[in-house]
Parts: structure tokens; C-alpha cells; sequence
């Protein structure tokens, strides 16, 4: 049984997790399709506007602050090797730290970059919204699967 500062840690994780797929979620499901519903210049610049708002210190400590929670998880698994829920501990971290953590800076955040460089109206702004909605919808599905699965293996290696 995890026990101790490493079950707090550990709840830690979960909360996190748990959260940034929220977010995620929310993005998926309502978020993106009212701003697919939009004409491409006022989506692009409510998408804009999204983005730039984003990174605040509430947000990022939940995401940022997870993806460090979540290699802290994986560094004392190897480090004390527990008898129980060592593969749910490093599956959870791995789920979170390459499906949610690292696919944000692969594909979502080259992708809000792109838009970012775009001015709403463009003819050029109007071509790539189609495609940003689609290809960053797509890569936010993984993160919210990713982040839920860790959320979830996280609390199997609790139980």
C-alpha cells in the first residue's frame, strides 16, 4: 500500500490529471466546435485570443505543475521500486507526461503557433482554420484520453 508522503504525491498526480483532461474535455466537446461554427476571421481570433489568455499562472500550474508531479511519480518509483502499483505509478506518468504533456508541445502548440503568425480575415487565415480545427482537435482528443488514463491508473495503483 502507498502510504505517506507518496500517497499525497500520488493523489497529487491524480488531481492534476484529472484536471487537465477536464480542460481538455471541454475543449473537445463544446469549445472547438462553437469556434468551427464561427466565420474562419472570428474563429481565428477568438482562438487567438483563447491561446494568449491561456498562460496564466493558474493554468500552467495545473498543467506544467502536473507534468512535474508526474515525473516526480515516475523518479521514486524507480527509486524505492515499491511491491504494489509500480506499473500503474509509471504507466500513469507516462500516459500524462508523453500523452498529455508532450503531445501539447508536438502538435498542439506548433499548430497555435502557426495561427498565432495568421491575421483574422486573411484569405490565408481562412484556409488553415478548417485544417487547425480539425488536426488540433484531433491531437486535444489524445490529450484528453491520455490525461484521463493517467488520472485513472493513478488511482488503480492507490487501490
Amino acid at each position: 500500500m502507498i502510504d505517506g508522503p507518496y500517497y499525497v504525491l500520488v493523489l497529487l498526480g491524480v488531481l492534476g490529471a484529472g484536471l487537465a483532461a477536464g480542460v481538455f474535455c471541454g475543449f473537445s466537446t463544446f469549445v472547438m466546435r462553437g469556434l468551427a461554427s464561427l466565420p474562419s476571421a472570428q474563429g481565428v481570433a477568438a482562438m487567438k485570443a483563447i491561446n494568449r489568455s491561456a498562460l496564466t499562472p493558474a493554468f500552467m500550474l495545473v498543467f506544467a505543475g502536473s507534468a512535474v508531479v508526474c515525473a516526480m511519480i515516475a523518479v521514486v518509483t524507480f527509486v524505492v521500486w515499491p511491491d504494489e502499483g509500480k506499473v500503474e505509478l509509471l504507466l500513469g506518468s507516462g500516459l500524462y507526461l508523453f500523452g498529455s504533456f508532450g503531445l501539447t508541445a508536438t502538435a498542439n502548440v506548433p499548430r497555435n503557433e502557426a495561427l498565432a503568425k495568421l491575421e483574422p480575415g486573411t484569405p490565408e487565415a481562412a484556409s488553415y482554420w478548417p485544417v487547425y480545427v480539425r488536426e488540433w482537435t484531433l491531437w486535444n482528443h489524445a490529450r484528453t484520453v491520455a490525461s484521463a488514463a493517467a488520472a485513472v491508473v493513478y488511482v488503480l495503483a492507490l487501490s
